[in-house]
């Protein structure tokens, strides 16, 4: 069957395109950056097509001889979100009747059938009915909380457990929730390419277990073996406060954490599971709560984690490349460069290289490091706390604390894009080339400002520069040559 799977650089489509392909599936991915996909090893096994789904011509082309539409798209932390999703919807569900496409999959949000949602739930029903309304047989699939390695609200979870043994938590923690594994929002995506043509219609889906957040909060304390947690609910935490507490201890920022936790006022439990018609439970059940605890637990202590909540992070539009001389776009840009030459050679420095960030730091006054990383979160940005997904594997496209890789040549060259809160735009290139039995290390930071403020935030920060960026290269080059060191003959 032929497939196309919109947002494979997220976190759900990321999984689901190389398990479509394990099962014999012919799968065309619909990216707006291909290069987000190029280090991926299943993308070689994949169609994949630039395009956006807000691009009625790039979604035409895409859903040529396509089968099964699979639609994994959402604006969540972008302005106006809900405006946006509506018009991408309209846009793929025009695209898919034109070109015959004969299903279309999407995952939606589970929600109550007679409440006032919060913004971002209504977004995702909405959706689902632009698809319903478009004439191609579709299955909404409507999840609440998706626990697995990596999901935004695992994380969210994770994080405020494994740092908080104690609490003051809002009301919502008591409402009830029906969370679900990831591999079994897989299997449900996977085997609804085959449900028959007849059918059209949302399905909710959970797993096993309702509970509550705060019930959520116990059990992964007990699964991490934590001591028991004690929870405090108050009235006064409206769900705007407890974003902001959110993006200050989790590493999810409070652009995505105000729309998740807007969804957690509301009591998320399936009313029906008529999915099963179609696609069977397991012969053991689907998956318990502390179970897929237990699975991302495992997968993140493994260092298997396949995907993130933040590998779908957009990167500036291409009409902003990484400057390479004073004439790129008719005005000014700073630059901080700095080599040393090392008798380490080059394999050496780039085992350093490639493992940077995440648990190993940037190996320059870690104060100031975690500093700008607060002050980034304080301001609404991602900080430094979303680490990296492996800690020895980079791909282009993915999250690195702040930055994102933006280009990567193994052996040779990383070249970070910064996604902190900045008056500009601003680049850290690291490079390495061959130096006799040697090599020589070269860092290049490079700040290309946005008005008088951005000029004002160089100058600002340049004093600094020694410390952070001379320490740095340093302590990398000093990493390089105590691993050769030490490195078996």
């Amino acid at each position: 069957m032929r497939c196309l799977v919109t947002g494979a650089t997220g976190y759900i489509g990321g999984r689901l395109a190389p398990r479509l392909i394990d099962e014999g599936h012919q799968v065309r991915c619909l990216v707006r950056d291909p290069a987000k996909l190029r280090d991926v090893p299943w993308s070689r096994s994949a169609e994949i097509a630039r395009g956006d789904v807000l691009d009625a011509g790039s979604v035409r082309a895409a859903c040529e001889g396509i089968d099964v539409l699979y639609y994994l798209v959402h604006s969540l932390p972008e302005r106006g979100f809900g405006d946006v999703d509506r018009r991408a919807a309209e846009t793929v569900a025009a695209a898919a009747t034109d070109a015959g496409v004969r299903r279309i999959v999407y995952l939606g949000g589970l929600h109550p059938a007679d409440a006032h949602l919060s913004k971002h739930l209504a977004s995702r029903v909405e959706v689902g009915e632009v698809f319903l309304a478009s004439g191609v047989p579709t299955a909404v699939l409507q999840a609440a909380v998706i626990i697995g390695s990596g999901s935004a609200s695992f994380e969210m979870l994770r994080y405020l457990t494994e740092r908080l043994p104690a609490m003051v938590t809002p009301r919502w923690v008591r409402n009830r929730i029906q969370p679900i594994a990831v591999r079994d929002v897989l299997r449900y995506l996977c085997e609804s390419a085959n449900l028959p043509p007849d059918v059209h219609r949302t399905f909710d889906i959970g797993g096993p277990d309702v509970l509550t957040y705060a019930d959520m909060m116990r059990g992964y304390a007990r699964v991490a073996g934590l001591k028991p947690r004690v929870l405090v609910p108050v009235r006064v935490l409206s769900p705007w406060l407890s974003a902001q507490w959110v993006n200050l201890v989790t590493p999810v920022p409070r652009s995505i954490a105000v729309p998740l936790i807007d969804s957690l006022v509301h009591e998320v439990v399936c009313a029906e599971h008529d999915i099963a018609r179609y696609i069977p439970d397991p012969p053991d059940g689907l998956i318990g709560y502390e179970r897929a605890v237990a699975l991302a637990l495992a997968k993140i202590r493994g260092a298997q984690v396949e995907t993130r909540w933040s590998s779908a992070g957009v990167l500036p539009a291409p009409a902003e490349p990484f400057p390479t001389d004073p004439s790129w776009s008719g005005g000014t840009f700073y630059e901080d460069v700095r080599e040393r030459r090392s008798p380490a050679p080059p394999e050496a420095l780039w085992t350093v290289l490639r493992g940077i960030g995440g648990d190993n730091g940037w190996y320059s006054f870690p104060l100031a490091w975690a500093v700008r990383g607060w002050l980034d979160r304080l301001a609404g940005g991602v900080g430094l706390r979303r680490g990296r997904r492996s800690p020895t594997e980079l791909y282009a496209g993915e999250a690195l604390d702040f930055w994102r890789v933006e280009e990567i040549d193994r052996g040779r060259l990383l070249r970070l894009r910064a996604e902190m809160k900045v008056p500009g735009l601003a680049w850290l290139e690291l490079s390495i080339r061959p130096d006799g039995a040697g090599s020589v290390y070269r860092q290049r930071a490079v700040f290309l400002p946005r008005g008088l403020a951005g000029h004002a935030y160089w100058w600002s920060v340049w004093a600094f520069h020694g410390i952070v960026f001379g320490g740095m290269v340093r302590n990398i080059v000093r990493a390089a040559e105590k691993a050769r060191a030490v490195a078996p003959a």
